[in-house]
Order: C-alpha cells, then sequence, then structure tokens
C-alpha cells in the first residue's frame, strides 16, 4: 500500500470477521470511499487504511458498521503499557471456544459412531442421535449462524454461510424423515456403504453430517483463533522490556514514580542492574549500557555526561543521571513496537489471491446448489431428490475439509518438527518453507553464542590469575567474562576507574587491568592488542607493578555448529547473508569462520527491516533468523521468520518457527521438513 505526503494513515481494529471472506469484504467497502487506499488482514484483526482530505475515521469507522463489522482505533500504546493492564482482562481468550469444542466433541462422536457402525445402532437409537446431535448444532454451531444471519442482514454471504446452511439443511431433513418420513419407525438401521446407490432418502438420517461438520469446523476455529491471540505476543513481549517505574530527580531528591508519569526534560536515575527508563542524555556518571537485545551489539557500550541513551537497555556499570529526551510513543523501543505491528499488517501475493477466490466462492457455490435444484426438476425428479442433491452441494462445498486439515496438519507438522527440534506455528509455514531462496542470519546469539568469554592471553599468561582476582571484584561484563568462576585470591584497595578499567593488590602486587590510557605503554605487546581490535574482539591489558606484561582477549564465540549450519544451507541451494548491528571488523571476522560472503554490519533494527525488504524487493523469497528484540520486526517481514528458542521471547513470538535447542542446523532441518 503506497501512501503519499498528502495522506494520513491510521489502523483500525476489526471484530466479528470469521473467514478471509469477511476481510475481503470490508477491505471492498473501504476502498469504495474517494481517496482510501485499505489493506483488511484477518489474522491480526487490522485494517491498514490511508486516506485524504474529506475522510475522517469516523466516516471510516461507520463505512466498517455498515458492512456488518465492528471497528474501533486502538488506543496508541508506548513502552509503559504493560504497566496499566486491566488486572480484570481474560487470561485465555479462546477458553470459550475451546469449551465449545471439547463440549460438541463428546455429543458428536457417538453421533458418529452409531449412524457409521450398524452393530451399535439398537432399537430407537435415531432418537439418541437426535438429542446428541441437537445441542451440537444449536449450541456448538453457534458462532457460525450468529455470523451468516449478520451477514445476510447486510446482503452478505461467507464461509459461515455454507457452514449454517448445510449443517441446518442435514438437521432439518433428518427431523422430516424423523416425524413424517420412515426414518423414525421401530428397528431402523442406517447401514454403511462405499458404494453409491439411489435410495429412499425419507428413510436415511443425517445428523452425523450436522454434528461433525460443526465439530470439525469448530476445530478449525479454534486453532484459528489460539494462533491469532497470540499474534499480538511479539508487542507485548517488546513493551513488557520496559521499566516499570523510574527515579526522578525534583530539588535534589529522588522520587519513584510509575515510567508513564515521566516527561520531557525530567532528570532520573539508573542504578547499576536497573534498565534505563526512556530515551535520553547522559548528564551524569560514567557507565556500560547493555544494549544488545535492542540493538545487537554484544559488547557494552561505555556512556558519560553528554552521551545518548535508549529505554530499556540495561545498566551494568556505574549510577547515571539521564535527562528524558524522548518519552511514550516517540522512545525506539515504541518506534520497534510500531515496526512490527507493520511488518505483520502486510499481505502476501498468495494471500490476496486466497481473498479474491474467497470473496466470490460463497456466492457461486449457493448459486450452484439453486442451479443443481433446479436441474433435478427439470429432469423429472422428485421435489425430495431435488432437495437432496441440494443439500449434498451445500455440505459438499462447505468448508469441512478446511476445518479437518488444519488440525491435522498442525498435528502431524508440529509433531515431526517437534522431533527434529523445531516448533511451528502453523501448517502454513511447511508451505513458506520450500519457496526460501535466500536465509538472513543475524549474528549475536544466532551464529555466535552471544556470550562474552576470555578467548586469547597475549604474554605471560603466569599473570592471569592475579587479573581474575581483580575482575572478579567488578559487575562489568568483560570484567566477568575474565574472572570465571574463580577462586580467586583477596582484592585489597579495589578501584573502580570508570570507562578505563580497574585496579587493586593482590599478594602485595599492584594490578591494573584495562584500557592503555590506564596501564600505559602496550610496548611489543602492541601489535596483539591492535590485531584482536580488527578482528572486532575487546583487547584488555594488565598491568603488573607498573609494567604491561599481557594482553586479555574478550570477545563473542562463534557456536561450533554454525559453520556446519552454513554449509548445510549453501547445500539446499540457499544464499547466507550475515545481518548485525555489531561492528564491521566484528561482523567479517565471524563471517569468515562460518564461510559467509554477504555481510552487512551496523545495521540498526529499523535498517534489518529495510534490507529484508530489499531483498523481496529483488524477487528473493527471504528467511531470516534472529534471537533479539532487535530482530523482531526483520523476523516479522521476513517470508519465513526463524527465531532461536534461546532468544527474546518478542523474537519468539514474532517468528513462523521455533529452532527449540537454538542450535543454527535446525534451520536447515526446518526447510527440509
Amino acid at each position: 500500500m503506497t501512501i503519499t505526503d498528502a495522506q494520513q494513515r491510521t489502523i483500525l481494529a476489526i471484530s466479528g470477521m470469521t473467514c478471509a471472506s469477511c476481510a475481503n469484504r470490508i477491505e471492498r467497502k473501504l476502498n469504495k470511499l474517494e481517496g482510501v487506499t485499505a489493506t483488511v488482514n484477518y489474522a491480526t484483526e487490522q485494517a491498514t487504511v490511508a486516506y485524504g482530505a474529506g475522510v475522517t475515521t469516523d466516516t471510516l469507522l461507520e463505512t466498517v458498521s455498515a458492512a456488518g463489522y465492528t471497528g474501533s482505533v486502538p488506543e496508541r500504546s508506548g513502552p509503559d503499557r504493560s504497566s496499566s493492564e486491566e488486572p480484570g482482562a481474560p487470561q485465555d481468550p479462546t477458553a470459550g471456544l475451546r469449551q465449545r469444542l471439547l463440549v460438541s466433541a463428546v455429543l458428536g462422536l457417538p453421533v458418529l459412531l452409531l449412524s457409521m457402525i450398524s452393530p451399535l445402532q439398537f432399537n430407537h437409537w435415531q432418537w439418541l442421535a437426535l438429542a446428541l446431535a441437537s445441542p451440537v448444532l444449536v449450541w456448538g454451531g453457534l458462532p457460525f449462524h450468529r455470523a451468516a444471519w449478520t451477514n445476510a442482514r447486510h446482503g452478505a454471504a461467507t464461509m459461515d454461510t455454507l457452514v449454517s446452511l448445510g449443517t441446518i439443511s442435514a438437521y432439518l431433513w433428518s427431523l422430516y424423515a424423523l416425524f413424517l418420513g420412515d426414518a423414525g419407525r421401530e428397528n431402523m438401521t442406517m447401514p454403511f456403504a462405499f458404494t453409491i446407490s439411489r435410495m429412499r432418502v425419507h428413510d436415511e438420517i443425517y445428523l452425523e453430517v450436522a454434528a461433525v461438520v460443526t465439530v470439525f469446523l469448530l476445530a478449525g476455529r479454534y486453532f484459528e483463533a489460539r494462533a491469532k491471540s497470540r499474534s499480538g505476543s511479539a508487542l507485548k513481549a517488546l513493551l513488557d522490556l520496559g521499566a516499570k517505574d523510574v527515579a526522578v530527580l525534583t530539588g535534589g531528591r529522588e522520587r519513584r514514580v510509575p515510567v508513564g508519569e515521566l516527561a520531557v526534560g525530567d532528570t532520573f536515575v539508573v542504578r547499576p542492574g536497573e534498565k534505563i527508563a526512556t530515551d535520553g542524555e547522559v548528564v551524569d556518571g560514567t557507565s556500560a549500557v547493555d544494549a544488545s537485545l535492542l540493538t545487537g551489539e554484544s559488547v557494552p557500550v561505555e556512556v558519560g555526561p553528554g552521551d545518548a541513551v535508549t529505554g530499556a537497555t540495561l545498566n551494568v556499570g556505574g549510577r547515571l543521571s539521564v535527562r528524558a529526551t524522548k518519552v511514550g510513543n516517540d522512545t525506539a523501543l515504541a518506534q520497534i513496537a510500531r515496526l512490527v505491528t507493520e511488518a505483520q499488517s502486510g499481505k502476501a501475493q498468495v494471500q490476496r489471491l486466497a481473498d479474491r477466490v474467497s470473496g466470490i466462492f460463497v456466492p457461486v457455490v449457493l448459486v450452484l446448489a439453486v442451479i443443481t435444484l433446479a436441474a433435478w426438476l427439470l429432469a423429472g425428479g422428485t421435489a425430495t431428490e431435488a432437495f437432496t442433491a441440494a443439500v449434498a452441494v451445500l455440505i459438499v462445498a462447505c468448508p469441512c475439509a478446511l476445518g479437518l486439515a488444519t488440525p491435522t496438519a498442525l498435528l502431524v507438522g508440529t509433531g515431526r518438527g517437534a522431533q527434529l527440534g523445531i516448533l511451528l506455528k502453523g501448517p502454513e509455514v511447511l508451505e513458506q518453507t520450500r519457496r526460501v531462496d535466500t536465509v538472513v542470519l543475524d549474528k549475536t546469539g544466532t551464529v555466535t553464542t552471544g556470550d562474552m568469554r576470555l578467548l586469547e592471553v597475549l604474554g605471560d599468561r603466569g599473570t592471569l590469575a592475579l587479573a581474575q582476582a581483580v575482575e572478579s571484584a567488578s559487575a562489568h561484563p568483560v570484567a566477568r567474562a575474565i574472572a570465571g568462576d574463580g577462586p580467586w585470591e583477596p582484592v585489597d584497595g579495589f578501584t573502580s576507574h570508570d570507562g578505563l578499567g580497574v585496579s587493586g593488590t593482590v599478594g602485595g602486587r599492584t594490578v591494573q587491568v584495562g584500557r592503555p590510557s590506564l596501564v600505559g605503554s602496550l610496548g611489543e605487546l602492541q601489535d596483539g592488542f591492535d590485531a584482536a581490535q580488527g578482528r572486532g574482539l575487546t583487547p584488555v591489558a594488565v598491568s603488573i607493578d607498573g609494567h604491561v606484561v599481557a594482553v586479555l582477549v574478550v570477545g563473542d564465540q562463534v557456536k561450533p555448529t554454525s559453520a556446519q549450519a552454513v554449509a548445510d544451507l549453501r547445500a539446499l541451494g540457499l544464499h547466507p547473508v550475515l545481518l548485525t548491528g555489531d561492528n564491521a571488523a566484528a561482523a567479517r571476522a565471524v563471517a569468515a569462520q562460518v564461510g559467509i560472503d554477504d555481510v552487512l554490519a551496523d545495521v540498526l533494527p529499523a535498517d534489518k527491516v529495510r534490507e529484508v525488504r530489499r531483498l523481496q524487493s529483488e524477487g528473493r523469497v527471504v528467511a531470516m533468523v534472529g534471537d533479539g528484540v532487535n530482530d523482531a520486526v526483520a523476523l516479522a517481514q521476513a517470508d519465513l521468520g526463524i527465531a532461536m528458542g534461546t532468544g527474546a521471547d518478542a523474537a519468539i513470538q514474532s517468528s513462523d518457527l521455533t529452532l527449540v535447542r537454538g542450535d543454527l542446523r535446525t534451520a536447515a532441518d526446518a526447510v527440509r521438513l
């Protein structure tokens, strides 16, 4: 959907849709308005609308209402939305539908068995079948009947129309056969046969059709509703990243307030281990900020006065005073949430084709049923035979096959996927994997472990224990990587030099660990220090009693399975691309280790989704593999989103499938599946 500068854009929440035909109908109604371009997504229950002068949101909502559905403008949500959730909100929106399905299945199964297995047909069994089938049709099928009636009042027909007409027709015909025909007689039996022959139709009942079709369609509707109820989980996971409250400085004193009350210009305090409440600028203090979930940068960033910080990132070092520059919907976190919404609201070409087909399918079936009725009458058939044939058209065209195929495909596909360590969100994912020709891989946490490790010691290894002892007193991620698990010697006079390193006395020896500006000249170790930086790693120098004796190289390790995974993906004909928010040197070093030639580094979250769209615009079918919140948007935009099960919830919820073990090799298994 192309939006011009003169147009406004809004998203409407649509309720009352029951199938793709509904979405197609609302879309046509909205697009008939002058200056309006609308796309209605049934899966997300949203309409994305661009409109010009002369059209208001009230006009759009009235159009939706005139089509027989309910529209509303969702409240804009910032990062603090999770703190204001209503405590009385339902925990499981599919609970009612699940109960309807289970009760209908328990009542419908005996009807099916009695109708299909002659030995079970005891005297007057047909009346028990009627008693069991009636609540299934009336109560179990109520969502279909209600939707069909609502659509009929607005002159529309949808899949629910076929479901309702088909099941009610089968039920009414059974009542006719029972009360006015011979089906209610004593010792009545109804044998099951695989052959087709003419019979006295008023001796036959079709209660199993009314009951079982309703159960199958309820099953399909339940799995569909369960999938849709999860569609907002990615946004919720994003919004839950934000801080819930914040310590605001007022007149030199701290006051704890909900983050929603924070205003631009307020100064707030962030202690070590706390999340930064909103986007802002550091006014006092120095620290290291872990932004890996938002930016993909594996190494915490040192910040000081004048540096910009982003909301929802973690302060892992010292105390900071920050002046808020953006709040609410203007923050980087809120912008990422909007990008996820936009990516999920789009439509693939195959979905547009399905919407067009569904828009004419139901009317065509109804016309065919009428033609069948007339043809039988003109051919000399009785009214009973003609009516039976017309009902058969409705029942056959009734999308019960879809209702059966959905749970079956889910059971078989997800079952096999689970054996391979792959969780599928739906059977459509199985179709998407076979079309993929390009796979975009996030670096941190996907190709690499995402954990800082001590990779190498240059110089005197005997001094490592002294350096580890000093670093054990620091909470900095680089310090934790060097220190390891201990045990360590006691440290006296420990001092943390903000942004530079640490120092202390161990066993009577003065130990400094940090940047060259703290420890002094590196001498012959300078080349090794520079080489480590060129590989995208983090080197720190160790000084003992005023002399630099070693360089400790810390970095993110490539997973041992990543190179094989890339080779497996290439063997399937896929073109791998490394896409990361990390620096170019680190990205190229990792790419060289795993065999990837195409590298895109220093990429922000918004740029990630832009790169995926660029590849798609070139005609490629793109799979995206990632694990962080920064990947959520690209995962939602990609033709196939693959999340590492060890990653962030937002990434997992935005994806189409999840690799449970976090092993990249199973991405190739997913494509094979």
